[in-house]
């Protein structure tokens, strides 16, 4: 009979030269942690910036059987690099990853929130992200497939393209760009984006802009991060932030001049992407989470995640019961709506922020965002 699972929890720097290379083989040999995030590159990275990083080593009978790197924030545990992370999960082979729930009671700690776990679980609520994975005959005969079951719409990029075009002059895109003047850049647009949008501006702490910082500035063989931008005449429109490991191409950070909407500068500098891409070897292109109604258009495959609180019982679970209420809930699947939003701000803004009095304002200002959403919900009188 197999033995108990323990763990043990060490920095990533503690880890063995036979640790990385457990890790990669784990990688290698498990499909479903294809995504960069889960190379040893990025806990790596991640751990020297951001704070109350860690890793657990999880051990049966003397012997290693995942590794899972996390953050600590007060009271909670997140994956390492969340609200950032967009995959996470017990490093393992096929097969041996612990449920999240055990994960949690080794941790011992009274929450674990993951918002896009891959392994086995029988809690919290299936999420999907979408990709697409393009032929070995490469760009030109998936945008021709594409191009037919959705013409209307790839007509209209191409007549957004012209029309960009004779306005501002030639579109040229660029790739692998690791400028980090253009990469705040970036970074100011989406700030400015989340200010209009009265989303918690992640990057105000600080840690998570040295992070793209970081992965950008330390490339390592066929892992890395890098930037792609999109230039009408000599008018600067698009950016998007990737990061890239092995033929997989993880869409992260886009941004645009918003004078340029009308145009579809992001869709136009995602296809250019993707054609450059190919050529380099990409076959697989990720978007994340659905919810853009632009990526049906372009992606033919998806994985399923799963999105969990595991909580010990008690306070936490009456806390966020009674948050809902003061937001503004009513009964039915508008409560359940609330719930989740509720939920999803104050995990971002509980990661991003490490002193408590930064999460209270952090949670004083998205309660205050959701007022307001909710009121104007609010059938009149």
């Amino acid at each position: 009979m197999a033995g108990t699972l323990q763990v043990e929890i060490v920095r990533a720097d503690q880890l063995t030269l036979a640790d990385r290379v457990l890790w990669r083989a784990m990688t290698d040999a498990n499909p479903d942690l294809a995504s960069p995030y889960f190379r040893f590159e990025f806990t790596e990275i991640a751990s020297r910036v951001s704070p109350g990083s860690a890793v657990a080593i999880l051990t049966r009978d003397g012997r290693t059987v995942g590794y899972f790197p996390h953050q600590r924030r007060g009271g909670a545990i997140q994956p390492l690099g969340a609200p950032m992370n967009d995959y996470h999960g017990v490093i393992a082979m096929p097969g041996e990853a612990p449920p999240l729930e055990t994960v949690a009671a080794l941790l011992g700690a009274p929450r674990l929130n993951v918002s896009a776990w891959v392994g086995p679980t029988g809690v919290g609520e299936p999420r999907e992200t979408l990709m697409t994975i393009t032929p070995e005959e490469g760009y030109d005969a998936w945008y021709a497939e594409r191009r037919q079951t959705w013409g209307k719409y790839f007509k209209d990029k191409e007549r957004a393209r012209r029309s960009l075009e004779t306005e501002q002059g030639a579109v040229r895109v660029e790739c692998g760009l690791t400028d980090p003047a253009l990469l705040d850049r970036l970074i100011g647009l989406k700030r400015q984006q989340y200010g209009r949008t009265g989303r918690h501006d992640i990057f105000a702490c600080g840690w998570t802009r040295d992070l793209l910082h970081a992965l950008m500035s330390d490339h390592r063989g066929d892992f890395g991060a890098s930037m792609a931008a999109l230039w009408a005449g000599d008018r600067l429109i698009a950016i998007e932030y990737s990061l890239h490991a092995g033929d997989r191409y993880h869409f992260w950070f886009p941004a645009y001049e918003p004078s340029a909407a009308r145009c579809s500068p992001g869709i136009l500098l995602t296809l250019d992407t993707m054609k450059l891409g190919c050529a380099d070897g990409f076959r697989v292109y990720d978007f994340g989470f659905g919810g853009e109604g632009y990526k049906k258009y372009f992606c033919n495959a998806s994985q399923g995640v799963r999105e969990a609180v595991v909580l010990k019982p008690g306070l936490g679970a009456t806390l966020s019961d009674a948050a809902v209420g003061l937001l503004g809930g009513t009964g039915g699947g508008r409560a359940e709506r609330l719930r989740t939003s509720v939920r999803r701000r104050w995990a971002a803004i509980e990661a991003c922020e490490t002193t408590p009095a930064n999460r209270l304002m952090g949670a004083v200002a998205a309660a205050g965002v959701a007022v307001k959403k909710a009121a104007g919900r609010q059938p009149s009188a």
